[in-house]
C-alpha cells in the first residue's frame, strides 16, 4: 500500500473539503504508523472546518481529532506499543497528566484537528506518546468516541467535580459528552436528571436516566426544582454554554459544581451574580482532559462496562453526510468508519 485517502481543506469552509489520494507516511524515530479503522466527530470539527474558529491552521488542513486504529509500523526507538496494538487518540497530545500547558495570557489550544494536522485518513503518522491502548471491552466504532466525548465527561465529572454516590447530577442534552455523561455518573451511584427533546426520553431511561425532562417546556427550570424538592443539582454537565450557563448556576445545589464544557449557544457566557456567590457554586472550565485521564477513563470503561452511545456510522467518502447529521442533532455519536 503506497497511497491512500485522506480529507483535507485549502481554504476555510465545508465546500473545500476534497477526498484525495496521498502518499502512505512514514515514521520516523519514536513515531507509529497507525492504519485507522474509525473516527468519532465532534461538533467542534464541523466548526473548525466551517469557520477555522480562530486557528493556525496550515493548509492543506486534514480535520478530526479522533481515532482508533491499528499500529502497523514502528520508528526507531519506538517503545510504547507494538505491532498489533489497538490505540486510541488523545485529542491534546502535549498534556500528559496534571495541570493543563499554558499561561493566563495564552491558554494551550494544542489539539489535533487544529492546531496539529486532524486524523480523517486511511493511514497516519503520529508521535507514540500521543496514542494510548484502546478499552479491550468496545470496537473501534465504540472506541474512537472516547477522546473528545468521553474524556470530557470523564475529566469534569470525576477529575474535578469529584462525583460519588448520592449526588444528583443534571445533564441538560443528550450528546456526545452528554451521554457519555449520564453513564458515567451512574457508574458512580449518582441520581441523574436528563433534559433533553422529548422523543429522547425512552433512549436516556433505558441508560439510567432517573429523571427526564422535556427541554422545551417553558417550566423546565421549575421542573428541576420539584424533582430535586428545592435542593437542585449537586453537579451540573453544562454543554450549551452561553446564557444556558446563568440557567445551570441557579439550578444548582449550595456547595454545587458546574462543569463549563460546551459553547453551542455561544462563547460569551453569563450567569446571575447573587446565586453564584450565595450558593458557594464552583465553575469548572473544561476542556478535554490529559493523556493519564483517558488512560483511567479506558480502565473504568473495561471494568465499568460503558458504552459508548452510536447514533450513525458513515464510510469515509460520506464526511459531507456525516456534517450534516452534526447539525440536526444526533443522539450520541456520529462515526466514521474507515477501516473494515
Amino acid at each position: 500500500m503506497t497511497t491512500m485517502r485522506r480529507w483535507e481543506i485549502d481554504a476555510i469552509g465545508r465546500e473545500h473539503l476534497r477526498l484525495r489520494d496521498v502518499p502512505v507516511p512514514v515514521p520516523g524515530p519514536r513515531e507509529v504508523l497507525v492504519r485507522v479503522a474509525a473516527v468519532g466527530l465532534n461538533y467542534r470539527d464541523k466548526m473548525v472546518i466551517e469557520s477555522g474558529r480562530g486557528l493556525p491552521l496550515r493548509f492543506p488542513f486534514t480535520p478530526g481529532s479522533d481515532l482508533a486504529g491499528e499500529i502497523v509500523e514502528l520508528g526507531e526507538e519506538s517503545s510504547r506499543f507494538a505491532r498489533g496494538d489497538r490505540v486510541i487518540s488523545t485529542a491534546t497530545p502535549d498534556w500528559i497528566d496534571g495541570l493543563r500547558p499554558g499561561t493566563a495570557r495564552t491558554p494551550a489550544y494544542r489539539t489535533l484537528g487544529g492546531h496539529y494536522p486532524g486524523v480523517l485518513a486511511e493511514y497516519l503518522v503520529m508521535s507514540e506518546d500521543w496514542l494510548v491502548l484502546a478499552p479491550a471491552s468496545l470496537d473501534d466504532r465504540q472506541a474512537c468516541t472516547l477522546p473528545i466525548a468521553g474524556l470530557t465527561a470523564w475529566f469534569g465529572l470525576v477529575e474535578r467535580a469529584g462525583v460519588r454516590a448520592g449526588d444528583t447530577v443534571l445533564i441538560p442534552s443528550t450528546g456526545g459528552v452528554a451521554l457519555f455523561g449520564l453513564q458515567i455518573a451512574k457508574a458512580h451511584g449518582a441520581e441523574v436528571i436528563v433534559c433533553g427533546r422529548a422523543e429522547n426520553e425512552e433512549r436516556a431511561r433505558q441508560l439510567g436516566a432517573d429523571q427526564f425532562i422535556d427541554a422545551g417546556r417553558d417550566d423546565w427550570m421549575e421542573q428541576v426544582y420539584q424533582v430535586t424538592g428545592d435542593r437542585g443539582a449537586d453537579v451540573v454537565l453544562e454543554v450549551i454554554g452561553g446564557a444556558h450557563l446563568g440557567q445551570s448556576v441557579e439550578l444548582t445545589a449550595v456547595g454545587g459544581k458546574v462543569c463549563q464544557i460546551g459553547a453551542l449557544d455561544g462563547f460569551n457566557f453569563t450567569a446571575p451574580a447573587m446565586p453564584l456567590m450565595l450558593k458557594d457554586v464552583t465553575i469548572h472550565g473544561i476542556g478535554t482532559g490529559s493523556r493519564s485521564a483517558l488512560e483511567r477513563l479506558v480502565r473504568a470503561v473495561d471494568r465499568t462496562g460503558i458504552k459508548p452511545v452510536i447514533d450513525s456510522c458513515y464510510p469515509l467518502s460520506e464526511l459531507p453526510a456525516a456534517l450534516d447529521h452534526l447539525d440536526r442533532g444526533p443522539f450520541g455519536k456520529v462515526v466514521i468508519t474507515v477501516a473494515a
